[in-house]
């Protein structure tokens, strides 16, 4: 065979998302695409707001353009860096010590950003903890820097529990990945529950006499629903990091732009900094991309129109609900995480795609018995779908 072992078994295990996007294709080509309904891909299909289109148009054009194309710093361009911390410092009003340029570095999307820490703080055979359901691309991130991925459930609601984070812990932890708002579920932790979490990881820091990260993968974070907030973990816990991307909230998934922001209460925080800058260059992807650091730098604090997301879930959560499905209620992100009609969930999925609806198996997220359903489609094709959702639960009860 001349692919690796490790790599063979990736391919034999890879993203459940992947095929059943793939899957649409296909079945949009046979049986046209107004016929199928595909919530398979978080594929953001809002336009951006009319100030990226501005600002892309002024970064191509306007001023000065000399050295744009060039080589920059591997950590970014200094003035986007500070004009993040800056943005940083005004968002997390409870933190102690305001956020400098060197606590944020520019990365190819939270994918990037969430390679660099994991190139960062992980020795082979070290652990990272994540929270199920998650997202199945950290198993690969960590794999990739020869870390191992271990698990800890979440309750029925899909709220974190400390004391199983903290039973998750080994002598080989580094880090705990948590994600809020989160994908699949929607779920958003409360202040008192990120608190919670890190007075647990406090406990476990000082049984191994050492930091155990806690990493907060945050896409998502302006799109939640009335008039909830995500509370920030860098008041939470002094050992932590986020890392995002403007793909959610712009509407840009495309153009791979992101960050890793460190808390820059952290001890540490210097060394940890350059780290991360040395792991966006060695590990190939060297800068994010100069453009889309120039036009974010600008609008960090616009989004695409979110509020659409939220009525899109009102709508299918409220009938997938008068039709028998169970579900706990998103409080953001695109996405509904409905229990499965059958125990097997990828039998139901099958069942769907039979009536040509693509799901997510939720075992592609380590809970099993659930599916996911991207809200990435027009309200018309979801009022369109309920049809199919009905004659799948008949399928699945008959």
């Amino acid at each position: 065979m001349i692919i690796s072992d490790r790599m063979a078994e990736a391919l034999k295990n890879g993203s459940m998302v992947r095929k059943m996007f793939e899957e649409g294709i296909r079945l949009k080509a046979e049986h046209g695409k107004g016929n199928v309904f595909d919530y398979s891909l978080g594929n953001p299909d809002l336009p951006p707001p009319e100030s990226f289109i501005n600002g892309l148009r002024d970064a191509v054009t306007g001023g000065e353009v000399s050295g744009v194309h060039g080589y920059m710093p591997n950590g970014g361009w200094p003035e986007v860096r500070e004009a993040v911390a800056a943005y940083l410092t005004e968002t997390n009003p409870g933190i102690k010590v305001p956020f400098a340029a060197e606590h944020a570095v520019m990365t190819v999307g939270a994918a990037g950003g969430m390679n660099c820490v994991f190139k960062a703080i992980l020795d082979p055979g070290d652990e990272v903890i994540a929270l199920a359901p998650y997202f199945m691309e950290y198993r690969f991130y960590v794999d990739n820097h020869g870390g191992l991925l271990k698990v800890a459930e979440t309750d029925d609601r899909f709220r974190p529990v400390p004391d199983k984070v903290l039973a998750a812990v080994t002598p080989r932890t580094r880090a705990v990945i948590i994600n809020t708002p989160n994908n699949p579920t929607g779920a958003v932790y409360t202040a008192s529950e990120l608190k919670s979490l890190g007075d647990a990881l406090d406990e476990a820091s000082k049984r191994l006499a050492r930091p155990v990260l806690l990493v907060s993968d945050e896409p998502y974070r302006k799109i939640v629903f009335g008039g909830c907030a995500a509370p920030s973990v860098f008041e939470a816990y002094s050992h932590s990091i986020v890392v995002t991307s403007f793909s959610k909230d712009l509407s840009i998934p495309g153009e791979r732009i992101g960050y890793a922001a460190i808390n820059p209460a952290m001890e540490g925080a210097g060394e940890l900094s350059g780290a991360l800058v040395l792991a966006n260059r060695i590990l190939g992807s060297v800068n994010a991309p100069s453009l889309m650091q120039r036009v974010v730098k600008g609008i960090l604090k616009d989004s695409a129109e979110l509020g659409i997301y939220e009525g899109r879930s009102k709508i299918l959560a409220d009938a997938l609900t008068d039709l028998g499905y169970e579900l706990v209620r998103p409080q953001g992100t695109f996405y509904l995480f409905p229990k499965s009609p059958l125990e097997d969930d990828l039998a139901f999925t099958e069942t769907l795609r039979r009536e040509l609806i693509l799901a997510v198996p939720g075992i592609g997220f380590a809970r099993p018995g659930y599916f996911r359903l991207s809200l990435c489609l027009d309200g018309d094709m979801i009022v369109k779908s309920l049809t199919a959702f009905a004659k799948a639960l008949a399928r699945a009860k008959a």
